[in-house]
């Protein structure tokens, strides 16, 4: 392992915290070992410092961080575990911290455009999901299927903190983010755009199997944990369909109707179908 500098960590500042989840994003702290290895490895934003507690047993992962650390130049300090917990904001840092740049949005019109390759963009739409571990999970299946963005709203809506940083596993390092003043009117504007938008509600008549995603721009919807898709973000898909269910329980969570959807969205995507899309 290479050689870690001794330091004092900087107190922890809720009020900071706070601060940059109303303002922004957030992703101004990331906590877990696979988040700040993904951190390091993306090379997205710059990174001030990487926490690493005394005593840990040795790992692959932490010599893995401590190689990327000192590939970027950034700073390893150890700390006492006491100061570390501390100043994390989850349960399970692992052990590791990082203080980097917050994450930066981008405009929504830029999350429409296709890529380099030519390839339409996948979009996760995110309307009203507030629990920090859900959308961890929601970004963490959306970039395995092959996400390329996400939009979130600016209020009443989870944001980038530690928790949904370390859920996601590094997922918040390869995407890109809009953050939107409210989801009807970021519809609106994707369908200006040409990008076809599918809501995602249990209680729709239409199987999420039976429609047709061709290979267009698609935007997933998917709603917050109570109430799902809210009455006009509803209208405003182009079309909102369901997830065929067999069991007896009511309905999926959100992260986990989304995982099956994404996925099921990347499936239709990979066969390259050129049909035309419904409703356009």
């Amino acid at each position: 392992m290479t050689r870690r500098e001794r330091g004092r960590p900087v107190p922890r500042s809720g009020r900071a915290a706070s601060r940059d989840v109303r303002h922004g994003l957030g992703g101004d702290q990331v906590e877990g070992r696979r988040a700040v290895r993904e951190l390091l490895a993306a090379g997205r934003r710059p990174v001030r410092e990487v926490w690493v507690a005394e005593g840990l047993d040795p790992s692959p992962q932490l010599d893995e961080i401590e190689r990327l650390a000192a590939r970027r130049r950034v700073r390893v300090l150890t700390v006492p575990r006491r100061r570390l917990e501390a100043a994390a904001r989850t349960e399970s840092p692992q052990g590791v911290l990082a203080r980097a740049r917050p994450v930066e949005a981008v405009d929504l019109d830029d999350l429409a455009v296709r890529d380099g390759r030519g390839e339409a963009p996948f979009l996760l739409v995110v309307a009203g999901v507030t629990d920090p571990r859900n959308l961890g999970a929601l970004l963490r299946s959306a970039q395995c299927a092959g996400a390329t963005g996400v939009v979130l709203p600016r209020h009443r809506s989870a944001h980038l903190s530690p928790t949904v940083a370390k859920v996601a596993a590094g997922a918040v390092e390869h995407l890109a983010f809009a953050l939107v003043g409210g989801i009807p009117s970021a519809l609106e504007r994707l369908q200006s755009l040409g990008v076809w938008t599918l809501g995602l509600a249990s209680e729709s008549t239409r199987s999420l199997y039976d429609v047709d995603l061709a290979g267009e721009p698609v935007a997933l919807v998917v709603g917050g944990e109570e109430r799902g898709l809210a009455p006009l973000v509803r209208r405003r898909c182009d079309e909102v369909v369901a997830i065929p269910q067999h069991g007896a329980i009511e309905s999926l969570n959100v992260a986990a109707a989304a995982a099956v959807a994404c996925f099921e969205v990347a499936r239709r995507r990979a066969a390259g179908g050129r049909g035309a899309v419904p409703g356009r």
